[in-house]
């Protein structure tokens, strides 16, 4: 299994920048009062991208399984992983202000992007290890 290693990690790397840059855009065209990024089909794609990115890391962490518990930036990965979901699912509630929705949006996308960051430094602060 460790020979797929490469090919699962690029689709789930792939997975994740396509299931961000699906977020961001839905995420905008709310903030600007648009009804396009409510519609079922962009919601399924969203369940589907997720899907894949969710299996392609369970495969690689079935490969590496101690992985999880040997490597400190991928418990902090994970537990911003939550709190993007977490964010994310509050932001689209058509039931919050307006204020509020943008709010947890901003907040989840900077959870994405220090997701990013730690995947891509493989160290627990991400991108702001870069600056010490």
């Amino acid at each position: 299994m460790i020979t797929f290693y490469p090919d699962i990690k690029q689709v789930h790397v792939a997975a994740a920048l396509t299931s961000g840059t699906l977020f961001a855009l839905r995420g905008l065209g709310l903030s600007l009062g648009m009804r396009w990024p409510r519609v079922a089909p962009l919601r399924y794609l969203g369940y589907t991208i997720d899907t894949v990115l969710l299996t392609a890391a369970m495969m690689l962490l079935t490969i590496l399984p101690a992985g999880l518990f040997a490597n400190g930036w991928l418990v902090v990965k994970v537990a911003l992983i939550l709190a993007y979901v977490v964010l994310g699912v509050l932001a689209f509630q058509p039931t919050r202000g307006r204020l509020s929705r943008t709010v947890l949006y901003a907040v989840a996308l900077l959870c994405f992007l220090q997701v990013y960051g730690i995947a891509r430094t493989h160290h627990p602060m991400g991108l702001l290890a870069l600056l010490g």
